[in-house]
């Protein structure tokens, strides 16, 4: 039943976005990646990481062994990032392209997970190992679009890469689910291995160029570049300066461009994009619509020369998007009791808003404090069972915890919804009490001496 808590204007609030793009040309994480994921800097609080690999290893074994259990890469994002407070939120995978969402629990009310999907482009468009791999979510009630791809590589095949470029774009279709067309979305962040190149200049030109830092004379033959000066849809993604040296070829564990018979010409091959929606133009009589308030401020867009096990470097971004909530409350607040009330249980009670969708097939899960992702539950219930008490106000379940380990460590109760395919509710940290501390009996207590 519904909670009457008096709606208030929704206050502006800024998250932190660190977005990680990089072709990994098969390697294992290195040991240390504080850099790249900006650990290491205490002037910087970040609420969400995207990251985003290309040529991860998807050979049979490989892929196999990813299928039954965690691939290498995410299983080392989740070991750094849990114990920050970050959850993975939603992934998705086509052969060696990797899509990765970490949120800080706190955020996963307000995150929807609405649709995952791959686009393969390869072997005309049958093989994944092009392609585009997508995370459509609702932030806050905005909708988002997070596109991670790897277009065809070679100089000559620049036409390739702007056909798999709108192909991608094209197949993001929503119509038989209520998500509008992924142009009208609010914002749309697009990275990866682009393969785009640097056209007419020799070798030597560009390395000079390189050497001495002067990269403005480059720009204008970066083939992205000249293609948002004539694709109208293309010049609507917006692009931090490239302020830093072309990240590919290397030679692999140097800093040094490919030195091979090939000799590939230096290229920036790994962007980060980003679109925001555009709002309707009023005509004279018609003013221009006001848009919710909804800003995405580019903070950093470097390069990480220090990582060297692929012949590219990886790319990183760190925006502030500002916005101002159109969902500000959680569907569900969940209050544990805290303790062992029921003997082995612990008590749980939550509200409910008017409008959430509620399902007996929606369950609530017992989670430690530093929890990797959703799957991470030390226990869970689903809500149509262990029902204890059920009222307009309140509705309380009970959680069975005899198979608990006791510990002073804290938990989290999170709420997940079938039907919305997200957690709708999370309860703060608490402490489950010993259950000796229940089973103690007064009378053997210590009396007062006189």
């Amino acid at each position: 039943m519904a909670a009457t808590n008096p709606r208030t204007e929704p206050r502006s609030r800024t998250l932190s976005i660190h977005i990680v793009t990089w072709n990994v040309a098969s390697a294992a994480p290195p040991p240390d990646l504080s850099d790249l994921l900006q650990l290491n800097n205490l002037n910087l609080n970040l609420d969400i990481y995207v990251i985003g690999l290309q040529e991860m290893n998807c050979g049979i074994m490989s892929l196999l062994s990813d299928t039954a259990f965690e691939d290498p890469w995410s299983s080392f994002f989740m070991d750094v990032l849990s114990p920050l407070s970050f959850v993975k939120v939603s992934s998705v995978r086509m052969q060696g392209l990797l899509l990765l969402i970490f949120a800080k629990y706190q955020h996963l009310p307000f995150i929807q997970i609405l649709s995952t999907k791959s686009t393969p482009t390869g072997l005309f468009g049958y093989w994944g190992n092009k392609g585009g791999v997508n995370i459509f979510l609702k932030l806050y009630g905005y909708y988002v679009s997070i596109i991670n791809c790897h277009l065809p590589p070679h100089m000559a095949n620049n036409d390739q890469r702007l056909e798999h470029f709108d192909r991608i774009l094209e197949m993001q279709n929503f119509e038989a689910q209520d998500i509008p067309n992924i142009l009208d979305h609010d914002l749309i962040l697009w990275f990866g291995d682009m393969n785009f190149r640097i056209e007419d200049f020799g070798l030597h030109f560009v390395r000079e160029s390189i050497k001495n830092q002067f990269y403005s004379d480059l720009w204008e033959k970066d083939q992205l570049s000249i293609a948002k000066r004539h694709d109208l849809l293309l010049r609507e993604f917006q692009e931090g300066p490239l302020l830093f040296p072309p990240t590919y070829k290397f030679d692999k564990n140097s800093n040094t461009y490919d030195t091979s018979e090939k000799k590939r010409k230096p290229a920036w091959t790994d962007r980060i994009l980003w679109r925001l929606k555009r709002q309707p133009q009023g005509g004279f009589h018609t003013p221009r619509l006001s848009a919710p308030h909804f800003s995405l401020f580019l903070r950093s867009y470097v390069s990480h020369m220090m990582y060297s096990i692929s012949d590219h470097k990886p790319v990183t971004a760190t925006f502030e998007l500002e916005l101002k909530p159109l969902v500000s409350a959680p569907l569900i607040t969940l209050l544990p009791e805290g303790l062992c009330t029921m003997e082995n249980d612990l008590l749980i009670s939550y509200f409910l808003t008017t409008d959430f969708p509620s399902s007996p097939w929606d369950w609530i899960g017992l989670y430690k404090v530093g929890l990797r992702h959703i799957n991470d539950y030390v226990s869970y219930v689903w809500v149509g069972d262990n029902q204890v008490s059920f009222s307009d106000e309140l509705i309380q379940v009970y959680i069975n915890i005899s198979d608990i380990p006791e510990t002073e460590e804290q938990f989290l109760l999170f709420y997940y919804s079938n039907n919305l395919h997200s957690v709708v509710g999370i309860s703060k940290p608490f402490k489950i009490q010993p259950r000796s501390f229940f089973q103690e009996d007064p009378l053997d207590a210590a009396q007062p001496q006189i």
